[in-house]
């Protein structure tokens, strides 16, 4: 049996990263890439001297402002950040064509074989890090495990800049430290359920009653099992076809007027169209979703034949508007996305009447 090589290999607070290394004024500072707070912005990274305060990435900006008074607040520049992902995922399939992007910033490599033929992922790993602190002057954190689950914990464990290894020996041993928060699709709120059920440890999760674990996670049930005795067989896939794709805008104000929500659904809804057809690709569903001013939020989805005519998913996304009390109630957040998608249109077969007996 060969014992896979994985690394997960993940930039260190990536976006304020290249803003302090762009500028070196920011360098030491608390740093957060994101909106104003004035105009309900949000923290897409923060600097690990923000971190010290409590300022996440996702948490609102006037949250972080108020955490740390002294935050420096940097708008994005989304342009240059994937600019410095093609050079980072460059570096990546230099070595192996086996890369699997999870985001602009992470990706899991299957190093098993190597272009450098390194036998131990961890010299992969050292090599892999060198190379990106040379050729972009900045710092990832790396993961190497037998699979993927095991390896995106690990390069967690010492950021930023770290190497954490988990040798086939020592996966046991790893395991029985884990909280049950460490196994992967278990967020806050599964946690809680769990540990109201007696299940606090990842290896908790063995022994546990079948019925109570379902009861807390539902269909993940098997899944997680599987984790919490370290297995995880999932290949890492070079080449992963979208699912979906969309757009979400908060906005400054909250919108009362029902043309203008429907304008900004049929401005998203035709990014979402342009997007079709420039991955040549179509949709059978288009969905919307609508957050009021109190935050309750809603999503109403339409399905049909694959289409990616603008004015075809413009449509059904205006009339999905409909199905919702925008225009009744002020809205704070509108999005409109695409999915269940095709690469081609299927053609229908019609079928030829019948003549009657003895016509030609």
């Amino acid at each position: 049996m060969i014992i896979r090589r994985i690394v997960h290999m993940d930039m260190d607070a990536f976006y304020a990263s290249v803003e302090q290394r762009d500028n070196p004024a920011l360098r030491g500072l608390p740093v957060a890439v994101g909106g104003s707070p004035e105009q309900r912005g949000v923290v897409a990274a923060a600097s690990y001297e923000a971190r010290r305060f409590g300022v996440r990435s996702a948490i609102p900006m006037s949250r972080a402002i108020r955490l740390c008074p002294a935050l420096v607040i940097v708008p994005p520049d989304f342009s240059k950040y994937r600019t410095v992902s093609r050079q980072v995922f460059e570096i990546f399939r230099s070595v192996t064509p086996l890369v699997e992007g999870l985001s602009l910033d992470e990706a899991y490599l299957d190093v098993t074989d190597n272009a450098w033929g390194e036998t131990l992922g961890m010299v992969v790993a050292r090599r892999l890090k060198a190379a990106i602190r040379e050729q972009t002057g900045l710092t990832a954190s790396a993961g190497v495990a037998p699979n993927k689950f095991l390896a995106k914990i690990a390069s967690g464990w010492q950021k930023p800049d770290g190497l954490t290894v988990i040798a086939p020996e020592r996966v046991e041993p790893f395991l029985q430290g884990l909280p049950v928060d460490a196994l992967w699709g278990v967020g806050p709120v599964t946690a809680r359920k769990l540990r109201a059920r007696g299940i606090d440890k990842l290896v908790d999760v063995r022994s546990a009653n079948p019925a109570l674990l379902e009861e807390a996670v539902g269909s993940l049930a098997g899944w997680l099992q599987q984790l919490a005795q370290g297995i995880d067989d999932r290949p890492v896939v070079s080449q992963h076809e979208p699912k979906s794709s969309g757009s979400e805008n908060t906005f400054a104000t909250d919108l009362v007027n029902l043309e203008d929500i429907r304008r900004h659904v049929a401005a998203m809804a035709r990014d979402a169209a342009e997007w079709l057809l420039r991955r040549e690709r179509y949709a059978r569903t288009v969905t919307i979703k609508v957050r009021y001013d109190d935050f309750t939020t809603i999503t109403r989805s339409h399905s049909d034949g694959p289409t990616r005519d603008e004015e075809a998913i413009v449509c059904r996304a205006v009339t999905l508007l409909d199905k919702t009390e925008a225009g009744q109630r002020p809205v704070r957040l509108l999005g409109v996305s695409v999915s269940n998608l095709c690469a081609a249109i299927e053609p229908v077969l019609v079928k030829e009447p019948k003549l009657p007996f003895g016509e030609p």
